[in-house]
């Protein structure tokens, strides 16, 4: 049996990477991909191979392990550098006979380990990108980026407030604008009226939270959501004098990127579900709504005004969140 290897951080993983392990495993019976780990990594190294393992999970012939990169001594030349590597990897793996890299180290990594080495890619013409670049500057190289690995970059922006301000059709506008995806206000699918009971609002949380981790996964860069779990709560609290613990738990499980406040200076609409639209109910729910970002510290940018004004507010931060 002829068994390869390849090492790296794949930090993140990118195109190139999953090409490298392609062309590897079809020259060999057993491919070990090494993932390293170090305690500066911005993505832990769970991330990381479960991308992989998700990524490959159709070839069982690529084994994804971890492994701690406490033993690397960079001020070395690379002959001796890569030869406490190799000692690490024959203690760590059985019997390479292939490394597989498009690297400088490939070749002394190789005879240190005893192994053949072979070469892919190494000018990077077919795929010009470094997980460097891609972790400094996402959006700008969101091709070479993996459908498993984007949702991890994705920037996720909550349109926030009481009711008929707007945050709807602002939300479909925007998802429209920058071509992907968006969130809806789950409850409007799962209620038809505003009796309800415990039950039913945490059906709607759970739905609410589920519904953002899946468009995550067909957002292109950036997810706008129709409000979010903080709106259930409030809801639940007016409708039925209390808050379903869980509801907290669900509000822990998605860090918005971008919160829009949406002021009540639109008229209010009747649609069969909203019954707030007196203005002292608008604006008590407004101070409401206001008081729970308050009191969480999250910082947002109020939208108000004309549509146009209202638009071109959204846009320019979305814009520059964008550039970042």
């Amino acid at each position: 049996m002829t068994r390869g290897l390849v090492i790296g951080k794949f930090h993140p993983p990118h195109k190139g990477h999953l090409a490298l392990i392609e062309f590897a495993s079809k020259q060999c019976d057993e491919l070990i991909v090494s993932v390293s780990e170090a305690k500066t990594d911005l993505i832990p190294v769970d991330i990381r191979i479960s991308w992989l393992k998700k990524i490959f999970h159709k070839q069982p012939a690529i084994k994804i392990f971890g492994i701690e990169d406490n033993f690397d001594k960079p001020e070395l030349p690379l002959k001796e550098r890569t030869k406490i590597w190799a000692d690490v990897m024959r203690k760590a793996y059985p019997v390479i006979d292939i490394v597989f890299s498009s690297e400088a180290y490939g070749e002394p990594f190789s005879a240190n380990l005893g192994a053949k080495h072979v070469l892919f890619d190494s000018d990077r013409k077919q795929f010009p990108i470094a997980a460097s670049r891609i972790l400094k500057a996402p959006f700008q190289h969101w091709e070479f980026i993996p459908e498993t690995v984007r949702p991890y970059f994705v920037k996720k922006v909550c349109f926030y407030g009481a009711e008929s301000t707007g945050k709807s059709v602002m939300t479909k506008a925007m998802a429209e604008k920058y071509h992907t995806a968006f969130v809806p206000e789950v409850a409007r699918e799962m209620l038809t009226s505003n009796t309800f009971n415990r039950e039913d609002i945490i059906a709607i949380g759970r739905e609410q939270t589920a519904r953002v981790f899946s468009q995550a996964q067909r957002a292109n860069r950036i997810l706008f959501c129709d409000t979010d779990v903080i709106t259930t709560q409030v809801y639940s609290r007016h409708y039925l004098k209390v808050v379903p613990p869980v509801l907290y738990e669900f509000e822990r499980m998605v860090q918005y990127d971008l919160y829009f406040l949406f002021e009540i200076d639109t008229p209010w609409v009747s649609d069969g579900l909203r019954d707030l639209g007196s203005d002292e109910s608008r604006k008590n729910m407004h101070r409401i709504f206001k008081e729970e970002l308050d009191r969480r510290g999250i910082h947002y940018i109020t939208v108000r005004g004309t549509w146009q004004q209202r638009e071109q507010i959204v846009t320019q931060a979305v814009d520059l969140i964008l550039s970042e």
